[in-house]
């Protein structure tokens, strides 16, 4: 059946059937955006988070994967001694893509490769990065470890320095970075939280 009014792009968008070897993810911000856009959990709406520091904008369209969520046993990937929690986020995930997107607001489907763990202020916000499905050039690509170095340290420093202020310490800890069949792990483990730690309300 056809619903009538628009789905919440957190909670009423459906994964494939092959999830998590594809998802569906939801875009908020892209490259030429210079303020970040953030999903408005209660209405479902994009509203402005801040406007980009300095020159810093986000080298790959960026989103989160619908019905996921960084919670216990996100944060048990990430540090597993009970000091640290999920951010209370949907999984964040970046697409990799040779065509130009004009905005954010809308569903790609897109193949996971990998990821790195962050830590934000002592909580986890992992990354998931992936190439958009049937991609010309970014298709070909299956783990992490096979995209260009300048790339990967790119997305690395864009996490490193985007809420950071001239003369302050980086709030932001990057670790590991993980090949796809991790990520595919970590993206079970946010569906995972979200199933009991969501729905369970």
């Amino acid at each position: 059946m056809v619903s009538k009014f628009k789905s919440h792009p957190w909670h009423g968008i459906d994964q494939p059937d092959n999830f998590p070897t594809e998802v569906l993810a939801f875009i908020e911000i892209i490259p030429a955006d210079t303020v970040k856009y953030e999903i408005d959990k209660g209405s479902g709406y994009l509203k402005i988070d801040r406007p980009q520091k300095f020159s810093n904008q986000v080298p790959a369209l960026y989103g989160f994967i619908p019905k996921t969520f960084c919670g216990k046993s996100i944060a048990h990937f990430s540090k597993d001694d009970g000091s640290i929690k999920g951010d209370g986020d949907p999984l964040d995930i970046l697409v990799l893509t040779e065509r130009v997107i004009s905005h954010g607001d809308i569903l790609v489907s897109a193949i996971p490769i990998g990821g790195f763990t962050m830590l934000d202020r002592n909580e986890a916000d992992d990354k998931i990065i992936a190439v958009m499905k049937n991609d010309d050039v970014y298709g070909k690509y299956k783990n992490i470890s096979e995209l260009p170095l300048g790339i990967i340290n790119r997305l690395k420093h864009y996490f490193l320095t985007y809420k950071q202020m001239p003369n302050e310490t980086s709030l932001v800890e990057i670790g590991n970075l993980y090949e796809s069949d991790v990520a595919l792990q970590i993206i079970n483990a946010s569906r995972y939280d979200y199933d009991t730690e969501i729905l369970k309300f």
